[in-house]
């Protein structure tokens, strides 16, 4: 028999307690029950007070309705609900504590900057010398580099291919109109000799796994940016650099990843073969469309 996921497992046991209790439960109850049963996300989100508003009961009823089911109280029952939906709740639980303390626009702002630039200290103490060599090594020789990237994610993985186009002669970014889909189809075509760079913090999306799965099928070597070593990309890495990127207003910091990428396509530029010329030239190229002061056309 396969295992049941922990979110399957959480929604499980809150599912059989409400059936083993229903028979007993005060019409009052009975409605908590049918609300969480149909939105047990929905549940796991919400204060003792938010509940008891949304299922029109009292605030000592939802208690009540917590220690029927077996629970010591309603944080042990909605701790039990949160089971399994951690990682999508976390940025939720991180937005209601940081609301429940009084601050100024100006020192919420100072507060994300703050965690970019612990975040970034972090990284650049931490940076693994070899796995960087190896990974700039491995895009420089790449026959092409494709650039996985979706949800939030896809804004970086823009960014990255961005960086990369001037200095590596085939990049695409699979984080384009056709979505996942395109990216899949776009797998058929790997080669060995090909790079997949996959993107994948949390929240993490299951497409970005699934695209670095079929990679690794096709042979292509897989360079993987995450989070941590229990993030579900991790594996599936032949080269694999973490970036701390915790956030107390969002899921993820995307500017902390995004200084990371700037600064793997800086050392692309550095190790690539005239890459100064290559620069000059695109300048050149683009100089009808920038503003130069005194020249109207």
């Amino acid at each position: 028999m396969p295992r049941k996921s922990l979110q399957q497992q959480a929604t499980g046991n809150i599912k059989e307690r409400i059936a083993k209790a229903m028979a007993d439960l005060t019409p009052s109850h009975r409605a908590m029950a049918d609300y969480v049963l149909a939105n047990s996300f929905r549940a796991a989100t919400m204060t003792i007070d938010e509940l008891a508003k949304a299922t029109g009961v009292s605030v000592a009823t939802a208690n009540r309705f917590a220690h029927t089911l077996g629970f010591d109280g309603y944080p042990a029952f909605r701790a039990e609900l949160v089971r399994g939906f951690e990682s999508a709740l976390a940025p939720v639980e991180k937005m209601r504590n940081e609301l429940s303390r009084k601050s100024t626009c100006a020192e919420v702002m100072a507060a994300a900057i703050t965690d970019n630039i612990t975040n970034l200290e972090t990284i650049r103490e931490s940076l693994p010398p070899a796995l960087c060599e190896q990974i700039v090594t491995s895009i420089l020789g790449a026959r092409r580099v494709l650039i996985a990237g979706f949800g939030t994610s896809g804004y970086l993985a823009g960014m990255l291919a961005h960086g990369l186009e001037l200095y590596c002669p085939n990049v695409h970014s699979l984080a384009g109109i056709g979505g996942p889909a395109h990216g899949a189809r776009t797998m058929f075509k790997l080669l060995p000799q090909d790079v997949v760079i996959v993107i994948s913090f949390p929240r993490y999306v299951r497409d970005s796994m699934v695209i670095a799965r079929k990679a690794k099928e096709r042979g292509a070597r897989i360079v993987a940016l995450t989070d941590s070593p229990t993030s579900p990309l991790a594996p599936l890495g032949d080269l694999t650099l973490y970036l701390q990127t915790p956030s107390r207003f969002n899921a993820t910091s995307d500017s902390t990843v995004h200084a990371v990428i700037e600064a793997l396509c800086a050392a692309v530029a550095r190790h690539a073969k005239n890459s100064v010329k290559t620069a000059a030239a695109m300048t050149e190229f683009v100089l009808p469309w920038l503003h130069r002061e005194g020249k109207t056309e």
